[in-house]
């Protein structure tokens, strides 16, 4: 479908706390922009989540924000938290504001995509020649596990439930092999099947799903050797399917990959219409405010909304190369920057970033 004939667009934007209003301001910019390039109409509402809904609602999920949630084509989200909230009971706390509305809308599948660019292999702590190249994506289940499973915590004793069932392991599965087959067509489960029971059924439900997807190669690895793997030889990776806790900590460890979290986006999908998009960082509240953050984890995040939701991998190929092209040309937030090189801020690597989406040709290429 061309640009100049698709429908409007309704985004719900969740800025959140910390550096979350900073760099979902660099993604409604990058609305804007593509607006007017390509005549599309974006509509976008915001709502609170998080910290800010705590100070206001005093709840971190407000039932009208859920239910403008409900009623978008896609959430656009920029961190949630705060040390001012630590004191708070769990389950006033600004992260269980991410972790309901994931449960709620059912955003089974968290995809995060890793990928090295050539322009920023030195602002990794690892040697350049262990990683380079690397292009692999991490499907962790969203909704089970550790996170939801039954908790109990006295004075003297407290315990975490890791809990899941063979449906909820099916259907992140599927996820996985579908976009296993569209890539290079190998998965990896990543599990702790010598340990855990969880693990075993994982596995288990795995391997029969993989009759199923003859062209795709699996291999199982426990956590523990693919974390040290990741690090290691992570080129050889092209698919990682992994359950809840073990995701949200590899993807951070594969941060490392692109030289920072700031540089990592995600998408959360489920079976409903809308699917949430955020940055994989926190909310950074030490710079919060001061124009330090980085805003390309937010920006990629759109351009896997325009991917995924919307059906439009121009527009989605058209930002990833404005990032590429700001980064070839030097630009470098301090997360990124090697120890001397000049910076710039939130706003500046932004304004860059944006302006190349408006004048850069439709189908140019430029290495990462």
């Amino acid at each position: 479908m061309s640009a100049s004939i698709r429908p409007p667009y309704h985004i719900l934007l969740l800025p959140g706390d910390g550096i979350g209003p900073d760099v979902l301001a660099q993604a409604q910019a990058l609305l804007k922009v593509l607006e007017a390039r390509f005549s599309v109409t974006f509509t976008t509402q915001t709502a609170l989540i998080g910290g800010a809904a705590v100070d206001v609602d005093g709840v971190p999920l407000p039932q009208e924000t859920l239910q403008k949630a409900l009623q978008a084509d896609a959430i656009l989200l920029g961190a949630v938290g705060g040390p001012q909230y630590d004191a708070l009971p769990l389950a006033q706390r600004p992260e269980q504001g991410l972790l309901q509305i994931r449960k709620a809308m059912g955003l089974y599948a968290n995809l995060r995509p890793v990928t090295a660019y050539t322009s920023l292999l030195h602002a990794s702590p690892l040697k350049p020649e262990r990683f380079e190249g690397t292009d692999l994506l991490i499907v962790r289940e969203l909704t089970g596990g550790l996170y939801f499973g039954q908790r109990e915590q006295t004075d003297t004793e407290a315990y975490d439930t890791m809990r899941y069932s063979r449906t909820e392991i099916e259907r992140v599965a599927r996820s996985a092999f579908a976009l296993a087959a569209q890539r290079k067509r190998r998965l990896c489960s990543v599990d702790k099947a010598n340990v855990l029971a969880s693990s075993r059924l994982w596995r288990q439900v795995v391997n029969e799903l993989a009759n199923e997807y003859p062209d795709v190669a699996v291999q199982h690895l426990y956590v523990d050797n693919a974390a040290m793997q990741l690090i290691t030889n992570p080129t050889q990776f092209d698919v990682l399917l992994t359950e809840n806790m073990f995701g949200d900590i590899l993807s951070d460890e594969a941060s490392v990959l692109m030289g920072s979290l700031g540089m990592l986006p995600s998408a959360s999908l489920g079976e409903g219409k809308a699917a949430l998009y955020e940055p994989a960082h926190g909310s950074a509240p030490d710079i919060a405010g001061q124009d330090k953050a980085n805003p390309i984890a937010t920006l990629l995040s759109v351009a896997m909304m325009m991917e995924t939701s919307f059906q439009w991998p121009e527009a989605a190929h058209l930002i990833r190369q404005a990032i590429q092209v700001a980064l070839a040309e030097g630009l470098r937030t301090a997360d990124i920057a090697e120890p001397g090189q000049p910076t710039v801020g939130t706003q500046a690597m932004g304004a860059r970033i944006i302006q190349l989406v408006g004048t850069l040709p439709t189908a140019v290429t430029v290495s990462a």
